[in-house]
This record gives C-alpha cells, sequence and structure tokens, in this order.
C-alpha cells in the first residue's frame, strides 16, 4: 500500500465538514465549481488534487498551505514528520544517477557492509527493519541499505563519501574499483 496516499486517507477520515468545506473554499482556484459540489469527503478532495498534480508525494507545499489555513496543526506536524522520514522527496533531491557504484559495492562487500553503513552515519534501528525485512539475502539487505542512506541523504549521498568511508573500513580494494 502507498504510504503518502495512506496518509491522506488519514487526512481525509480525521476532517470534520466545516474543515472539508473550509479546503473546498480555498480551492475554488485550482477545481472547477462544479466538480467542488460533487466533493462530499476529503478523500474524494485529495483524489482531484492528485489528478491535477496540484498535489504529488513529492510535492505536498499546497497540502501543507491548506492545513495550515483549517488550523490543522496537528495534520501538518503529521505530514512534516512524513517528509522529513524520507517518504516524500522531490525527485531534484535524488542522488546524480552517475553517482551510483551500487553495482560494485554490491558485487564486493559481504558481511561486513553493515560497518560500511555505520561509517556512513546509517541509523542501527533502520538497519534492523531492513535485515528483517530480508532475513536470508545478503546482497539484498546492503542493496536497500544504500538505497535508503541515498534517500536519507539526497543530494548530499555522494560517491566520495562511499570511498572514505569504504577506506575507514579497511575495504580499500572495493574503494578502488568504486574509484575507477
Amino acid at each position: 500500500m502507498d504510504p503518502f496516499l495512506s496518509l491522506l486517507h488519514s487526512f481525509s477520515s480525521s476532517l470534520t465538514d466545516r474543515e472539508l468545506s473550509a479546503m473546498k473554499f480555498l480551492c475554488m482556484d485550482k477545481i472547477g465549481k462544479r466538480k467542488l459540489e460533487d466533493v462530499h469527503t476529503g478523500g474524494e478532495l485529495f483524489t482531484i488534487l492528485l489528478e491535477q498534480q496540484d498535489i504529488t508525494r513529492y510535492n505536498v507545499a499546497f497540502l501543507e498551505e491548506l492545513l495550515r489555513n483549517i488550523k490543522r496543526e496537528d495534520l501538518l506536524l503529521k505530514l512534516k514528520q512524513f517528509v522529513d522520514e524520507g517518504e516524500v522527496k522531490a525527485p531534484e533531491d535524488q542522488p546524480d544517477p552517475h553517482e551510483k557504484p551500487m553495482e560494485v559495492i554490491c558485487d564486493n562487500v559481504g558481511r561486513d557492509w553493515k560497518m560500511l553503513m555505520r561509517k556512513l552515519d546509517f541509523c542501527d534501528v533502520k538497519m534492523d527493519r531492513i535485515v528483517e525485512a530480508n532475513p536470508r539475502d545478503l546482497r539484498e539487505q546492503l542493496v536497500q541499505s544504500l538505497r535508503e542512506w541515498q534517500r536519507w541523504r539526497g543530494r548530499d549521498a555522494k560517491v566520495a563519501d562511499l570511498i572514505t568511508a569504504l577506506r575507514g573500513c579497511g575495504m580499500n580494494l572495493v574503494a578502488d574499483r568504486v574509484e575507477q
């Protein structure tokens, strides 16, 4: 299930009729009057906004504005927490595709992958979740950890950091291969 849609659904179920009316009013410049008359739930409003791409999993600014205007600081806090946990990232926040030496690392780093991830300041709790999700697949544990590290760091996920971490773990051969 899509975590972003689940979040929107939880927002929808917690909206009062008055808050929904206020949100519909605030959307009048984005959604036609006829369409707005047919909206009876927050989910219906969010569906229209998603279809028109006024809100997307990568752009929640309009949703933040709506929640701020109807004074739902609790939902705004949930949205910010959701964004901070790395679930909602703009495509431009992703690392440069040329800086993805994951294959080389995954092919050459074995059981010591946790030591590498710790050198990258990656959280042990996240590693434990990844291990639990992929209990018998060492390579997949490393792949998922590196992907999560890239999402967490965004544009700051640099090859140089990986090379430094590899060398810090004594994995100089792998670091040399990544440099090539």
